[in-house]
């Protein structure tokens, strides 16, 4: 199988296409910045540009994209060009060349406004049965590119399977506060548990439903690690995350300690996996209990290719407060 990865100069992008080439795989790069795994240069809005690049192709992993980190420094007008008219060109080039399987990146930030429960309300339980509500132009035009892909699926038969990705950026968060309270290691241990995924992970999932596509026709699932939580545990968790967690991991406290680590006092939302994990057989492997393995081992809770792909960015300068301008 031939595999069109776009944004392969991204961190998905190119993490899809080192696995891709040391198993010895067929993969070609598309980016509009050139990198060592970008084959072809130029934008995925290039309508021959990006039928030129399906020859010989038999799936297409579309990771392309603006992301949240750029609503503050791009405008409405780029989102909808690069996410939704440069994500329809792909799906018209792919059905024109017979493509066997299309994979979309999509994201767990098109739930928007449905992520975050009213005052006094449990945490929410996100699985696939979630209406998304965006509430930027981020989540709006990922939404809006999710339809694209369900139609083509529909109406012309391109077995497409849709991932909706927690985060896996190896950047510190936005939030000023979360910078200033919790060490990055911390904060991404504690977001194992119910709002993050490691880059390995996040890889197997996409080359599974690139695989899977052609006997699936169509599918959404939501990509994140395995959450200990049930749906029993979401009324608590808005109360009081620590007390959920060591009724789980009794000993989690002691090695916190032991680090000067804190977990949040509160959740407010629980990504599940559950589907994602039947449908495509998918095995995430880096969830909380290996994070407290790591701990007890005095080693890195985070994947080899973590650290390999390392900390990208999103954009071509630096900011004075923050990774990113921070926008809603």
């Amino acid at each position: 199988m031939a595999v069109l990865v776009t944004g392969s100069s991204g961190h998905l992008g190119e993490a899809i296409l080192r696995t891709l080439r040391v198993a010895g795989r067929s993969a070609r790069g598309f980016d509009i910045k050139p990198s060592p795994f970008t084959d072809v240069v130029g934008s995925i809005t290039d309508r021959r540009l990006v039928t030129e690049s399906m020859d010989g192709v038999d799936a297409i992993i579309h990771s392309a994209t603006l992301h949240k980190p750029h609503v503050g420094t791009h405008s409405s007008q780029n989102f909808v060009d690069v996410n939704v008219t440069g994500t329809l060109a792909l799906l018209e080039a792919a059905r024109a060349a017979q493509v066997r399987s299309f994979v979309f990146t999509s994201t767990t930030s098109t739930f928007g406004s449905a992520l975050t429960p009213a005052e006094g309300e449990p945490a929410a339980w996100i699985d696939e049965s979630v209406v998304p509500v965006p509430k930027n132009i981020y989540g709006a035009t990922k939404t809006a590119a999710e339809g694209l892909c369900e139609l083509f699926a529909r109406q012309h038969g391109l077995a497409t399977v849709i991932l909706r990705t927690s985060r896996f950026f190896p950047e510190p968060d936005d939030d000023p506060q979360k910078r200033a309270r919790y060490a990055l290691e911390n904060a991404q241990a504690n977001e194992l548990l119910y709002r993050r995924a490691d880059i390995e992970d996040v890889v197997s999932a996409h080359l599974l439903a690139a695989e899977k596509a052609p006997e699936i026709g169509f599918g959404r699932y939501i990509v994140s690690a395995t959450t200990p939580f049930g749906q029993d545990d979401l009324a608590e968790l808005r109360h009081d995350a620590p007390r959920v967690l060591a009724c789980y991991f009794p000993d989690y406290r002691e090695l916190y300690a032991r680090l000067g680590w804190s977990m949040f006092p509160r959740i407010d939302r629980v990504y599940a996996n559950h589907l994602a994990r039947r449908a495509l057989g998918w095995q995430p492997k880096y969830d909380f209990a290996h994070v407290l393995r790591c701990l007890h081992e005095n080693r890195d809770f985070r994947s080899d290719l973590t650290h390999v792909i390392g900390s990208k960015g999103y954009h071509d300068r630096s900011f004075t407060e923050g990774p990113y301008p921070a926008a809603s």
